[in-house]
């Protein structure tokens, strides 16, 4: 509540500046975008010694960087439109962070500064983090790895619903299941009561018990559909999360790294970012900029399951040609 009220007050104070703060902000990424296609133009060579990344930064052989040697087609879908998003993002409200009196040390180096007693992401870092979290998410979406989202408060469980039911892969929007990495076996016997139960129900197996049975029976599913639903089809523990909120889901965050799972999640300013691999800093609370990122992640692990196909689809003309 006392976040919504310094946010009300906040940004009616910061109405004024906020078309000069985007139009600067604009500028800067016009400025290094033209930059950028001027040197290339000048001499390719020189930018690829230089080792100069379309961020500006230096590029590190790093798991999520594009290799020179991967399809024109992957380096196309994992480059995130820094403008288009960095503009989105603005609009979305993606930059407030929590009052100041909340905030963790630790986000230090993802923030901006303050201003009216609440603290201020710096977008660039926002859509940079963005831009590896997509990176790679592409490159394990295709060696097939287990991903799974999990977004459990109410602003984004809707989304991560719909996107993961669209990318068939599993979700977890209710409640976190304490011991899904850790204690697989143990959580996947529900898994399999429940799969078990829906298909006595829709073979008729349930028609010999009493009606009072049967709705005990009834109840038992929903109840483990609401929980669990979203992993009904998972066969191994994830090797992959994707967290809407690393500080809500501390324990998702916990228990995944503890075990060496790749850890992908947004990081508000009261969050600890040192338990996320890859981490996005940007108001958590924001629904359009949770759909902004739900959005562009998806399309990420999308272009890297199409490409999982591809690879299958090809391995088996190759045989049959055999």
């Amino acid at each position: 509540m006392a976040k919504k009220a310094a946010e009300k007050k906040g940004t009616k104070e910061l109405e004024n500046s906020k078309t000069q703060e985007l139009k600067t902000v604009k500028a800067k990424v016009e400025k290094k975008t033209s930059v950028k296609k001027v040197a290339v133009k000048k001499t390719s060579k020189v930018v690829e010694k230089s080792g100069i990344s379309p961020q500006g930064g230096s590029r590190r052989a790093t798991s999520s960087t594009p290799r020179n040697d991967e399809p024109k087609a992957v380096k196309k879908a994992v480059k995130v439109k820094s403008e288009s998003v960095l503009e989105e993002l603005f609009e979305a409200g993606s930059h407030f962070g929590h009052v100041v009196k909340k905030w963790n040390p630790k986000m230090k180096k993802f923030l901006w500064g303050a201003k009216n007693g609440i603290h201020i992401f710096d977008l660039e870092k926002t859509v940079a983090g963005l831009d590896a979290a997509t990176k790679i998410l592409v490159e394990l979406a295709t060696a097939g790895k287990r991903i799974i989202l999990v977004g459990t408060k109410r602003q984004v469980r809707l989304m991560v619903e719909v996107e993961a039911k669209r990318l068939d892969i599993p979700y977890i929007s209710q409640r976190w299941i304490g011991g899904l990495i850790t204690n697989w076996k143990q959580v996947k016997q529900t898994v399999e009561r429940l799969n078990s139960q829906k298909l006595k129900r829709e073979s008729g197996q349930f028609k010999k018990y009493t009606k009072k049975e049967q709705v005990m029976f009834d109840k038992e599913i929903a109840r483990l559909e609401r929980n669990i639903g979203g992993i009904a089809a998972l066969k191994e523990a994830p090797e992959v999360v994707v967290v809407f909120d690393t500080h809500k889901e501390k324990l998702v965050v916990k228990e995944a790294s503890s075990r060496g799972v790749t850890v992908i999640g947004i990081v508000d300013s009261n969050a600890n970012p040192d338990f996320v691999d890859y981490p996005i800093p940007m108001n958590d609370d924001s629904a359009k900029g949770l759909e902004i990122v739900v959005r562009v992640l998806g399309q990420a692990i999308e272009t890297g399951l199409k490409k999982t196909q591809e690879l299958k689809n090809s391995r088996t003309q190759n045989e049959e040609k055999k």
